[in-house]
């Protein structure tokens, strides 16, 4: 049975909570593993690798979409969860 197509940007845009995001990391998990042909990146390290180099460019893609760059990263929190995630069960 094919499975639904999963909108991204849709759940993306509803993010706004530690409950919404984990969703949508759940999400995400979901349309790789119903959809890997489209993903560009589908492996944990071009994932990463992807994920560190549109993270050092994004002030660019914020500015070129005419958005507001983002002011509260807590980039601290956010390198505690990756770290956390290598040898959470």
């Amino acid at each position: 049975m094919n499975q639904a197509p999963i909108d991204l940007p849709v759940a993306l845009e509803a993010v706004s909570t530690k409950t919404d995001f984990i969703r949508f990391l759940h999400l995400l998990l979901k349309d790789l593993q119903n959809n890997p042909g489209g993903w560009e990146n589908n492996s944990l390290e071009s994932y990463l690798e992807a994920f560190a180099s549109w993270t050092e460019d994004m002030d660019g893609y914020y500015d070129n979409h005419n958005l507001s760059r983002p002011g509260n990263i807590n980039w601290k929190a956010m390198a505690n969860m990756f770290m956390a995630a290598r040898i959470y069960e």
